[in-house]
């Protein structure tokens, strides 16, 4: 299977771009944890930066971007019982 010069460069611009959004959310991290944010608003404010990188991750350098509905409807009732998960405890 050949590619050409366009799609790659397409590609690797496409991967540039995340690694670039990814490396200002690790900024964004260190600086929230200088903010000295109350516990919970800390935890809920790192697992929101944790979740949008990790969607980086998933849906770009393991292709989830361009994968079928299935694998994706998949993902979506995972992060639904991951989210359900996190606020079970804080119910009591």
């Amino acid at each position: 299977m050949s590619h050409s010069a366009e799609e790659v460069q397409k590609h690797v611009r496409t991967y540039i771009a995340v690694f670039a959004a990814l490396a200002v959310l690790t900024i964004v991290t260190v600086y929230i944890s200088y903010l000295h944010l109350p516990t919970p608003k800390a935890i809920a404010v790192a697992l929101f930066v944790a979740s949008v990188k990790g969607t980086l991750v998933a849906a770009f350098f393991m292709h989830l971007i361009s994968e079928k509905k299935v694998i994706t409807s998949i993902l979506l009732l995972t992060a639904f019982f991951l989210v359900v998960l996190l606020i079970i405890p804080s119910i009591r």
